[in-house]
Order: structure tokens, then sequence, then C-alpha cells
């Protein structure tokens, strides 16, 4: 029990910065096996940009015109399926502890990459991608770069190679 009371905790901590820093909060899911995600409204991308991607104009984020910020809370010692999507490039940038990522352009998962608050990295359409959670609970500020404006990338929209939790 103490490790969902401090689960609660730290989703309620990141709540709050949220609405601290002006984001409204569309979504959220604090179920997820591995932590889980804050959907921020689209139309806050800009702004989302601004404070956590150092500015970078939503105009050179864009592929198909429409873009979607998230903020990712990854557990300790918990893995994200190894996945990839169809509709969707993805920028993610670390904003609180350390975590771990996999890459690669194969269904082979690459050498593990560790980065910590500041670091940005950025997948394309079809990349296979893991995070992992270190010692400590991770924050990352994500945009999804939606491909096919026609039909925008979702949450049906992963493709999972191996996952730890039988998804």
């Amino acid at each position: 029990m103490i490790e969902e009371t401090s689960k609660q905790t730290y989703f309620n901590e990141v709540e709050q910065e949220l609405n601290n820093k002006g984001f409204q909060i569309r979504s959220q899911d604090q179920f997820r096996p591995w932590g889980g995600f804050f959907v921020i409204e689209e139309h806050q991308a800009q702004e989302f940009a601004d404070i956590y991607f150092e500015g970078i104009p939503v105009d050179e984020l864009k592929i198909s015109g429409k873009l979607s910020p998230k903020i990712l809370v990854v557990a300790p010692k918990k893995r994200l399926s190894w996945q990839y999507h169809h509709r969707r490039a993805e920028i993610w940038k670390v904003i609180k502890g350390n975590v771990g990522v996999v890459t690669s352009f194969t269904d082979k998962e690459g050498e593990l990459q560790l980065l910590s608050k500041g670091d940005l990295i950025k997948l394309e359409q079809g990349q296979r991608h893991r995070l992992i959670g270190t010692d400590n609970w991770a924050v990352l500020a994500e945009i999804w770069q939606h491909t096919d404006l026609g039909n925008p990338s979702n949450e049906e929209d992963i493709i999972r190679i191996q996952d730890d939790f039988g998804r």
C-alpha cells in the first residue's frame, strides 16, 4: 500500500504543478502498470513547447498540422512496452528524474540510453521504443506529432512487440 500511496501523492504533485503553470488537463490515467499520464488541451501546445521544449515553435514540430501535448509519469523499475506507432512521431524531454530509453528501427531492442533532466529524444514514426524507470519516479514532457491529419493517432495506435504486463 505504501507504493500506491506514494504513487497517488506523486501524481497529485504533478497535477498541481501543471495547474500552477496554467495547463488545462483534458484527461489523465494514473492506473497504468508503469505509471500514467496527463493529456493537456491541444490548444495549449505552444505554451507547452515554450515551457518544456525551450520555445520550439509549434510550426517546426508539426508534421500533419496536429500536436498533442502530454506528461508521462514513469514509476521506478517499471518498463513501458517495446512499441511503435503508425500515425505519429514523438518528442520527449525529461523534466524530473532519470529514465532509460531503448530505441531501434527493427523489432530487436537497441542499447539502453540513460537520460537525465533536460535530455531530449525524438522518435520517428514507426521507430521502436521503450521507456524504463530507474530508481525513482520520473516525469517527461511528450508531444505527439500526428502524421495523418485525417486519422490522428490515439492510445489505440500502439503496436506492442513485447510487454511486461501482458497487454
